[in-house]
């Protein structure tokens, strides 16, 4: 089955054709640097841009696939989580192209897309599929999910935070230290340079055994940045590294222990945070079992994930396929 896909729900435009869930035959995704001047994303600014650019990106996916609308037998969009505006434009469009070749329209949960991007590949060798049940973990800019993988489709929530993503708390930090925007590479690339034990930082307790909160560790950082700036210098490097070994720490903790007590078989990682190399190794460095983690373009909104989903949505009904674009759509519930 070849699905013409397309993700637009925050800042990445993205299109993508994928065959039977799995290979990318093109994928094509423009982020919005438009966002770099205002530090954060203005969600009326991310809708006009994804207006702006899906048509020239339809057409070049289409083109990197040699095929055209004729040739796919599905379309699929992000319908939610995400910001609404943003949402209604890659939705509707996508409805559009459905109604006017004939084919089905695939309505798909984005952090279901961020889970089977561990399904995808490129080239003509297909590497095997992860075996579940599985703990997954799922960390962008608006989501910090971690969640029991029983089967396709079947999710049941282990925990989240309570405040803050763990992609939020890396924006917040690098405009904290003038690193600029979006904060989760720039503070990687910053802590390569400093040492990520110069200063303890405190990790919030939330009193369920999963969930995490980061807004006691933002709070501790910029004090330590004020303090730091009174006795005239701040270590950038130094503060950069010490917080992303704390948030880091705290992930792999929770990822660590659900593994062990659910007697999963793999461990998967997904979404933009998990491109973070030093996450990667720590969660690795706790547990025995297989991780996956897609490639760092894949952990990006694109649009190749939402095509992966929505071939396993069509595939795995159980659950329900989402139709209605929503700002809130959980991945799982408790």
């Amino acid at each position: 089955m070849i699905i013409l896909s397309i993700e637009t729900s925050c800042d990445e435009t993205g299109v993508a054709v994928v065959e039977d869930g799995r290979r990318i035959v093109s994928n094509v995704v423009a982020s919005q640097t438009v966002h770099e001047k205002t530090g954060g994303i203005v969600p009326e600014v991310a809708a006009r841009e994804h207006l702006r650019q899906l048509d020239p990106i339809l057409r070049e996916a289409l083109a990197r696939a040699r095929m055209d609308l004729r040739d796919v037998d599905a379309v699929a969009a992000t319908v939610g989580p995400g910001l609404i505006g943003a949402l209604l434009v890659g939705a509707t469009y996508a409805r559009g192209l459905a109604l006017a070749s004939g084919k089905p329209f695939i309505g798909v949960n984005h952090l279901e897309g961020h889970v089977y991007a561990n399904w995808l590949y490129e080239g003509d060798v297909a590497p095997p599929e992860p075996v579940l049940p599985a703990v997954v973990l799922v960390v962008s800019g608006a989501h910090s999910d971690l969640v029991l993988m029983e089967d396709h489709r079947s999710f049941r929530l282990l925990g989240r935070t309570i405040d803050d993503a763990a992609g939020e708390a890396y924006d917040k930090v690098a405009r904290l230290l003038g690193l600029g925007f979006p904060g989760g590479p720039l503070i990687e690339k910053a802590a390569r340079d400093g040492d990520s034990r110069s200063y303890a930082l405190p990790k919030g307790e939330t009193g369920a055994r999963y969930d995490v909160s980061f807004s006691g560790l933002k709070t501790a950082v910029l004090r330590l940045e004020r303090e730091l700036e009174g006795r005239g210098r701040v270590p950038v490097p130094d503060v950069a590294a010490s917080f992303q070994r704390t948030i880091n720490e705290m992930l792999a903790e929770r990822v660590a222990r659900a593994a062990a007590e659910f007697d999963v078989r793999t461990v998967m990682l997904g979404g933009g945070v998990a491109a973070n190399l030093a996450l990667r190794e720590e969660i690795q460095r706790r547990v025995s079992l297989p991780l996956r983690v897609p490639p760092p373009k894949l952990c990006i909104d694109n649009g190749a994930m939402i095509g992966a989903a929505g071939y396993f949505s069509l595939k795995h009904r159980g659950s329900g396929i989402p139709t209605l674009v929503r700002s809130h759509m959980p991945l799982a519930r408790a």
